[in-house]
């Protein structure tokens, strides 16, 4: 037998985001790794227009402003993105629930964009 140890793809975890309670979308390091996040950056966010019930969204890291643009912002190591206004559009209930997207990449005509897979759980309360 000959057995071929698989390393992982990431040392810094899962890449996931993730709404904070005050609509800010957040990042985990693993993200902002894969995603070569880094200040000066945006992020384009789209939904699936053709599928309304698909409630992933869709991402795309770009290094220049545009009207359709979300600038990253950072505070320490920590990058986020102000996502209130689109959350609130979208009618994400980011206050009761607690909502994460694992992101994958994948193609979408012929261009390396970002899925992110929605998961939501309750907010624990305190």
């Amino acid at each position: 037998m000959k057995l071929k140890f698989i390393r992982p793809q990431s040392q810094s975890g899962t890449a996931k985001c993730t709404i904070h309670k005050n609509g800010k979308l957040g990042f985990s390091q693993a993200a902002v790794d894969r995603l070569n996040i880094k200040e000066n950056t945006y992020v384009k966010i789209a939904v699936n227009e053709e599928d309304t019930s698909d409630v992933n969204l869709y991402m795309l890291v770009v290094e220049n402003e545009s009207n359709d643009t979300f600038k990253i912002s950072k505070a320490g190591n920590y990058f986020y993105v102000n996502t209130k206004l689109l959350f609130d559009e979208l009618q994400v209930d980011y206050k009761k629930k607690k909502i994460i997207y694992d992101i994958v990449e994948i193609e979408h005509e012929g261009e390396k964009i970002y899925k992110l897979v929605r998961r939501m759980l309750d907010r624990n309360k305190k």
